[in-house]
């Protein structure tokens, strides 16, 4: 086998060619995952700012009713603020908990309203007036700063997020039952690094990726048994759990299909369902963690908002400001977190937006700091020229 034929095969293979490098026992007990709702989705429809008579005029055709006003009204949090009813049974249970906690006016300084631009934006983490390394992204800073720190994302291909100075390995977890590369295969790729410095590295990355896709297919072999009967995010989810509560604390999930331009909903609909079927998936993940759940940070993140205002085909267009959302077992949740203002028309960004509050790297930053006693010098290793803000979730 040539060299050319070995990095075809490596490259169908990303957990067994990026897992070379393995790492020791986390520094810290507390598990973070980061999960990345690509699409912008529309945060005035999941927290919905029921005190906003502006809100009700602004979205005549999607908009969520107030508490009380029947059972797909807008779930109470405090005064100002409701959830969405379709996550009544989910994360609405884990606020009344005190195990989550939303963060509006939340978002990047970042203007484009591109998707593209925007994502990558987010996660590299980078400041926005200075040239860009695509090769560094927040989480891999994070995971070199931690001492032992174990990171993987479950994706298809590593995340920008992810990128970095740290091997990190990634696996999409809903194709586990298709292996990029065989036994017999990988047999041949460690036999060609015998004997040479990478050997024990080469042999090590499969035989992780090995144990990994044994303990899944015993899972998908209990699921065909009714042992998990959701469908969709949940199931993955809990897969991931499985995975982080036992072998990884630093961990990267992204979730698509929120970008609403057309037939969005109010309280049914499009965006109603995603947000169930999310919601599902998360209140998964917390069960499936099980004790390590009350050491468990989960922070819910996309890359804008939408437009305040719906637009004329019952939906809403790319915006700015977004609701971020913190969950935990162990957690001070249970509140709207994090810098807010009244909502009306003359306080909207441009005059069509959430604004920008809360920046998300400051906030991360604040996270960060609290979760791993992470000092000034160190969150400006992961966000340079940024003075974290601790909101008191943790």
């Amino acid at each position: 086998m040539n060299r050319r034929d070995l990095l075809k095969y490596l490259a169908g293979a990303p957990l067994a060619a990026s897992a070379l490098q393995l790492y020791a026992a986390p520094a810290a007990s507390t598990k973070l995952l980061v999960v990345f709702m690509r699409g912008g989705y529309d945060a005035a429809n999941f927290l919905v700012p029921v005190s906003s008579s502006y809100y009700y005029e602004a979205r005549p055709n999607i908009s969520v009713p107030r508490p009380g006003q029947g059972t797909n009204a807008a779930l109470p949090l405090d005064a100002d603020w409701g959830l969405h009813p379709a996550l009544r049974d989910t994360l609405y249970k884990l606020y009344e908990k005190g195990q989550a906690a939303f963060i509006p006016f939340a978002g990047t300084d970042d203007l484009s309203r591109s998707h593209f631009e925007t994502q990558d934006s987010i996660e590299l983490g980078q400041a926005l007036d200075g040239s860009r390394n695509y090769g560094s992204g927040f989480l891999n800073r994070l995971t070199e700063t931690l001492t032992g720190a174990r990171a993987i994302a479950f994706t298809d291909q590593l995340p920008i997020a992810m990128r970095g100075g740290v091997r990190v390995p990634n696996m999409a977890l809903r194709f586990v039952a298709r292996p990029g590369v065989d036994t017999q295969r990988s047999a041949v790729i460690a036999s060609m690094y015998r004997n040479t410095a990478l050997g024990a590295q080469v042999e090590e990355g499969f035989a992780v990726r090995n144990e990994v896709m044994q303990d899944l297919a015993a899972e998908m072999e209990a699921a065909s048994r009714n042992a998990i009967t959701t469908r969709g995010f949940e199931l993955e989810a809990r897969r991931i759990a499985k995975l982080m509560r036992e072998r990884f604390n630093l961990g990267f999930v992204d979730v698509g299909g929120w970008d609403t331009h057309v037939g969005e909903g109010g309280a049914n609909g499009y965006l109603a369902s995603r947000l169930e079927e999310l919601g599902r998936g998360l209140a998964g993940y917390a069960d499936e963690m099980g004790p390590a759940w009350r050491d468990t940070i989960v922070v819910v993140i996309s890359e804008f908002g939408r437009t305040f205002r719906e637009n004329g085909n019952r939906g809403t267009d790319h915006g700015h400001g977004s609701v971020y959302w913190v969950l935990g077992g162990g957690m001070r949740g249970g509140r709207i977190a994090g810098e807010q203002q009244r909502i009306a028309q003359k306080t909207l960004f441009q005059n069509r937006d959430y604004p920008v509050l809360n920046e998300y790297r400051a906030v991360f930053g604040g996270l960060f700091a609290r979760l791993y006693g992470l000092g000034p010098s160190e969150i400006a290793r992961i966000f340079s020229g940024v003075q974290a803000k601790d909101i008191g979730l943790i």
